[in-house]
């Protein structure tokens, strides 16, 4: 009997927790937001498609209820807030930080043995502050940003090509924001064919660019973050862990020495399985791939900086 519990029941919550459900990746899906009534009555609007789209988990909602929680195998945690006109970023770090280390904490209370994965916003930092909060073996910790850029990574790629996004293959490193991820054009292909021999370099660049402004885009068009990729994106990281799929999946993990990193949560390939992180697979990257993975890493660095300056470290 798999258990996942999604935390915040808003647009991402909600979506991973019905893709969860309608794909039947748990027996039980618990949504968990402190507003009352929210993840209820989503819960409850979604169990009244389960007969017409012909799935059996048992979805349920409640409000800040942890011990509804009890015994799940993965717990996604997309709770937070997104910055508000005149709120700086240390701020609202800082009110997402307590949000993120409060929820963590209440989470394993009641499922010791969880595998926490991170959507919150600013997602590595947020993916480190819970590893380095709660104390946890590095596997059990980990943030799906890479799952998410890699599949409009994917995207982009197809449109580009004009074939099946289902038969492309990209993956994203780096830091999960617009100017941190590093989508690997050089190791993309279409059916085993590398793409550079199929796309002009001019044309592989405004695929790279629009995958890494993707979210600002969506943003842009929708007038509020996007949520259905994103959704989806946890679910899939949570399907192959549930499923132990063994899925090679760029993810934000603690590296130990890999790609010349220490002390850092940030995106690279990853062994996705009943264990969490399961393996971190290391690239052969070129100089110039090396060079931008280490801007990243500084980035994400400078972000994490913050929590020590407000204490949430």
């Amino acid at each position: 009997m798999a258990k996942v519990t999604v935390v915040g029941a808003g647009n991402v919550g909600a979506t991973c927790a019905n893709v969860l459900a309608f794909h039947e990746i748990a027996d039980q899906v618990v949504m968990l937001d402190v507003k009352e009534g929210v993840s209820e009555g989503k819960a409850m609007d979604m169990m009244q498609t389960a007969q017409l789209l012909g799935f059996d988990t048992n979805l349920v909602g409640c409000t800040n209820d942890y011990a509804r929680t009890a015994g799940s195998d993965v717990v996604v945690i997309t709770s937070g807030m997104p910055r508000k006109p005149g709120m700086t970023r240390e701020e609202l770090i800082g009110v997402n930080a307590g949000i993120v280390k409060s929820v963590a904490g209440n989470i394993l209370q009641y499922s010791p043995e969880a595998i926490i994965v991170v959507i919150s916003n600013p997602m590595d930092t947020m993916t480190y502050l819970s590893l380095k909060s709660l104390g946890l073996p590095k596997n059990r910790i980990l943030g799906m940003g890479g799952a998410l850029d890699s599949s409009r990574f994917k995207y982009f790629l197809s449109q580009a090509l004009g074939c099946n996004a289902n038969e492309v293959e990209g993956m994203v490193i780096g830091g999960h924001g617009d100017t941190t991820m590093i989508p690997l054009a050089r190791l993309a292909t279409y059916k085993g064919i590398p793409v550079s021999t199929l796309l002009s370099a001019e044309k592989l660049d405004e695929v790279v660019k629009s995958t890494m402004v993707g979210g600002a885009t969506l943003t842009k068009l929708l007038g509020t973050s996007a949520w259905y990729a994103p959704g989806a994106a946890g679910a899939f990281v949570v399907e192959s862990i549930i499923r132990d799929q063994k899925k090679m999946i760029p993810s934000c993990v603690a590296l130990d020495g890999e790609y010349g990193q220490n002390d850092i949560c940030i995106g690279v390939p990853a062994i996705i399985g009943r264990n969490g992180v399961e393996k971190i697979v290391e690239l052969e990257l070129t100089a110039d791939e090396k060079a931008l993975f280490e801007q990243s890493a500084a980035a994400v660095r400078k972000t994490n900086a913050i929590l020590k300056e407000i204490n949430a470290l």
